[in-house]
Order: C-alpha cells, then sequence, then structure tokens
C-alpha cells in the first residue's frame, strides 16, 4: 500500500471491510523503516498469491438453502441451515461498521428499546453481544425480545435509522431504497452466546416472564444437540444416567460414527453395545422421531443443568 500511488491505494481501500481497513491503516504507520530486502519479499509474496488468484466466484448460499428445502421441507431445513450457515458479516446501516462496540452503545442509550432492537440487530453478533452488555440492565431483556420477533424493516425505516446515526455522529448518510429482514429467534440467541454467561443467566429468567414462548425458541436456538459433545465425560455420563435407553437409541441414529462413540463411550461397554443393538435392530428411523428424542435430551441436559447437577461449557469469566 505505501508502494502504490495514492489514487491505487485509496481504491484499494474501497473495497475493504471497516475492521480491515483499520487493521491495514495501523499497519501502515509501522513500516516507514522497511529494508530493500523486505519490500522485495513482499513484493514476491503477492505476486505469488496473486498468480493463485482466479476469477471464479460462486456464492452457495441459495443453492444450499433450495436443496435443503425441497430434501427435507421448509421447518426441518431451518433447522439444519441454523447450525451450518457461515455467521454473515454484512451490515445494510453502512455507518454502524465504521463504530466500535462502545461508540454503538452510547447512541442507543437514550434511544426507545425498538430502534435499539433494529440497531443490534443489523450489527454481526460478535459486536451485537458486546453492545447488548453494555447497554442498561433494565432495558437488556426488553430489547433481546425485542430482537426476537423483529421482521421486514420498511426501507423508509431504514432511511430514518441512517439518518439518526449520521446525525449522532456528524456524518452523512443516504438513503439505501431497501428493506431488511432483521431479528428472530436465531439471531438473538446469538446475541447471548457471544455474551458472559451472566448476561444469559440474568435476562432469560425475566425474558420467560414476559414471553414464554419467545423464551422457548430463543433457548432451543441457542444449544443444538452436538453441544452436549462439549461437556466432560463425567457431565456427559451424568447426563445418560438421565436418559431413557428409547431416547438415547433414537437421538444417537441421526449423529456421525464419531459423535455416537463420544457419548457411548461414557457408558459401560454391556450398556453402549445394547444401545449399538436396539440400533440396529431397529433399521431406518424417520429424522422427525430423531430430532425429537434429540430435543428431549437437550431439554434434560439444560433441566440439570439448571439443578446445578451438571455443567455445560460455561465460559471462563464464570468463575471466580
Amino acid at each position: 500500500m505505501m508502494l502504490v500511488g495514492d489514487d491505487e491505494a485509496a481504491a484499494i481501500l474501497q473495497k475493504l471491510e471497516p475492521d480491515e481497513v483499520r487493521n491495514l491503516g495501523s499497519a501502515m504507520f509501522a513500516v516507514a523503516d522497511v529494508s530493500e530486502e523486505e519490500v522485495q519479499l513482499v513484493l514476491d509474496n503477492f505476486v505469488g498469491c496473486a498468480r493463485q488468484r482466479t476469477g471464479i466466484t460462486f456464492d452457495p448460499t441459495r443453492k444450499v438453502e433450495s436443496v435443503m428445502t425441497r430434501a427435507l421441507g421448509a421447518e426441518k431445513a431451518e433447522s439444519v441451515l441454523a447450525r451450518i450457515t457461515p455467521a454473515e458479516a454484512v451490515c445494510e446501516i453502512d455507518l454502524l461498521d465504521w463504530l466500535d462496540a462502545t461508540e454503538i452503545a452510547a447512541l442507543l442509550d437514550k434511544e426507545h428499546p425498538q430502534i435499539a432492537a433494529v440497531m443490534i440487530a443489523n450489527l454481526d453478533a460478535e459486536v451485537g453481544s458486546k453492545v447488548l452488555e453494555l447497554l442498561p440492565e433494565a432495558v437488556q431483556p426488553d430489547i433481546l425480545h425485542r430482537i426476537a420477533r423483529l421482521g421486514p424493516i420498511t426501507p423508509e425505516a431504514v432511511d430514518m435509522l441512517r439518518t439518526l446515526i449520521a446525525n449522532r455522529t456528524n456524518g452523512g448518510g443516504a438513503g439505501g431504497g431497501t428493506s431488511l429482514q432483521l431479528g428472530g429467534a436465531r439471531e438473538a440467541a446469538k446475541l447471548l452466546q457471544g455474551a458472559r454467561k451472566s448476561v444469559e443467566q440474568r435476562v432469560m429468567p425475566k425474558l420467560l416472564k414476559m414471553d414464554r414462548d419467545i423464551a422457548r425458541q430463543i433457548e432451543e436456538a441457542m444449544f443444538v444437540f452436538e453441544n452436549l459433545l462439549e461437556m466432560d465425560d463425567k457431565n456427559l455420563g451424568t447426563l445418560i444416567r438421565n436418559v431413557d435407553g428409547d431416547t438415547l437409541t433414537r437421538a444417537l441414529k441421526g449423529v456421525e460414527e464419531s459423535a455416537r462413540n463420544r457419548i457411548l463411550g461414557c457408558m459401560s461397554a454391556r450398556a453402549a453395545d445394547g444401545i449399538r443393538d436396539d440400533m440396529e435392530a431397529r433399521g431406518p428411523m424417520k429424522l422427525s422421531e430423531v430430532l425429537d428424542a434429540q430435543k428431549v435430551m437437550i431439554q434434560i441436559a439444560r433441566n440439570l443443568a439448571k439443578d446445578g447437577t451438571i455443567q455445560m461449557g460455561a465460559g471462563d469469566d464464570d468463575y471466580v
């Protein structure tokens, strides 16, 4: 960047994401004095990388969603896609990308919870989690509830939000004229997953009183069957002892062999062999039966965790 002309450097910066611009700008200040050998090494490395690039690009999102929906139906496809879809880093209200969590929280501190909900839902989940933590504790459950219930946002509302941010930051914001589909239980769950465990423990009981259905949807989106494998052998063994054999057999029918062995490895050899024999004897099983059994195991795990019987992957900031 320091070797090319100003126009070329500016053209490159325009194609980068905000965090890339910040990181690259900081690095440019640090290379004021480099040797000729280092410059040559950088240029050689760049040329080598450039030769490996092609002009072929492909966004698999629509293809994967279409195939999943056709194969599994809309409801089951949504469940699978929730687990495998990569997190998106696209922010429709562009100016938010150029602010850090502290600045965004300061913008929202005195705003109506609905405005805060729309703003946070529009952020990358990692940044949104930090913003939620920085807002007053009293409004966190309300904001999360509103995020979970968000739907289409009109172009007029998007333009209003752009204007609000621009005025608060003394910047300028042009209307985009596009509507947004924001929020939902999945988005609310991502925010809680990214926040400290103490935030979930404080917010969820209040949200449960506020809207039981929404709270349950968020809980289901926060924790999937694969998360059970994150527990250590002791906790996983305790969970298995609290699950009846029929439920365990059906739940394990739909997991990969490595995951199945991980769970059965926490049982006695005799009990594990019994589950394997039962699975083989049952033959093919409906996917809906497998998913229902997995949900039962997840709920049992959550109940045991609430009782303090088992520990389910809490963050290290929850310990003193």
